[in-house]
């Protein structure tokens, strides 16, 4: 089972730089940046470094690990805007880079900056013909395509990139259409969750592709949750979480593997600051090596 970190974007670029490189020195498989520009606080004060500059300074600095988006929001930019910065990323980090994408959700981003968040169903409409524009634009030598949100003619996206392709990972938990679209567009799969829900829906998720016609072992199942090793777990965590002992902590990374899991994702909200971090990122490492 591969072994990702995911920085949070709300500290600064040096320290974010420090955690990757550190992953990257010490045997981790990857390290993933979230798309947002705010927290997902009624006033969205803090700071939060942009996605897109993030994972191509990553791609440039960083060696070997994977660099990917946790996940890109469609509703920020047009689909053509980014299959162009995707190839441009993975070109910088020479093959590495993995396209994470999603409908959008965070309200208090879309209002602050006067982007449309539409209803559920239009939102993935909408995301459903993204998604068709990402693969033409990154997959064919030109797309022409008509919908109802999106119209390209005789579009390219040149260079292609490094990959062949480059893969595109949709983040998703919703079971009817949220789903279906990753059976039928991804090439991998990503959600919260602990071992017993990722079980569930990787189930579903085999059942839509059943309906689809695709092998199910085609799609890469991701997923994160918050970890503390040898500290209880704060109180009011929102988030799926688990904790304790290395034994305890060892024991539920095994239940992810028994769950079918190609790669778990650890947050580094609960790992500490400056060198405790990295020592917690060792302790989490040599758990799932063991």
């Amino acid at each position: 089972m591969r072994l990702s970190i995911w920085p949070g974007t709300a500290q600064p670029y040096s320290d974010i730089l420090d955690v990757a490189r550190h992953a990257a020195a010490t045997g981790w498989d990857g390290v993933w940046a979230a798309d947002h520009f705010m927290p997902n606080q009624p006033d969205g004060s803090s700071f939060m470094l942009e996605a897109g500059s993030l994972v191509a300074a990553l791609g440039a600095l960083v060696p070997r690990v994977s660099i990917g988006t946790l996940v890109y929001g469609n509703t920020y930019r047009h689909p053509a805007v980014l299959a162009n910065m995707a190839v441009t990323a993975d070109h910088i980090s020479g093959g590495r880079f993995v396209l994470g994408v999603g409908a959008g959700w965070q309200v208090n981003e879309h209002r602050q900056y006067g982007i449309d968040l539409p209803p559920v169903k239009q939102l993935l409409d909408r995301f459903e013909e993204a998604l068709q524009v990402l693969h033409g634009l990154l997959r064919t030598p030109a797309t022409t395509f008509q919908g109802t949100y999106y119209q390209l003619t005789d579009a390219v996206c040149e260079p292609k990139p490094v990959q062949d392709p480059l893969p595109i990972m949709i983040g998703a938990k919703g079971e009817k259409r949220m789903l279906r679209m990753v059976a039928k567009y991804a090439d991998q799969w990503n959600t919260w969750g602990l071992p017993d829900v990722i079980a569930h829906k990787s189930k579903v998720l085999d059942d839509h592709c059943a309906a689809e016609g695709r092998d199910p072992q085609q799609i890469r199942r991701t997923a994160q949750a918050l970890i503390s090793v040898d500290t209880p777990l704060p109180d009011g965590l929102r988030a799926p979480a688990f904790g304790g002992s290395p034994a305890a902590v060892a024991a539920t990374i095994d239940e992810y593997r028994q769950a079918g899991l190609d790669e778990l994702i650890v947050p580094d909200l609960l790992l500490g600051t400056g060198p405790e971090r990295l020592k917690s990122m060792d302790k989490i490492l040599s758990l799932v090596r063991a």
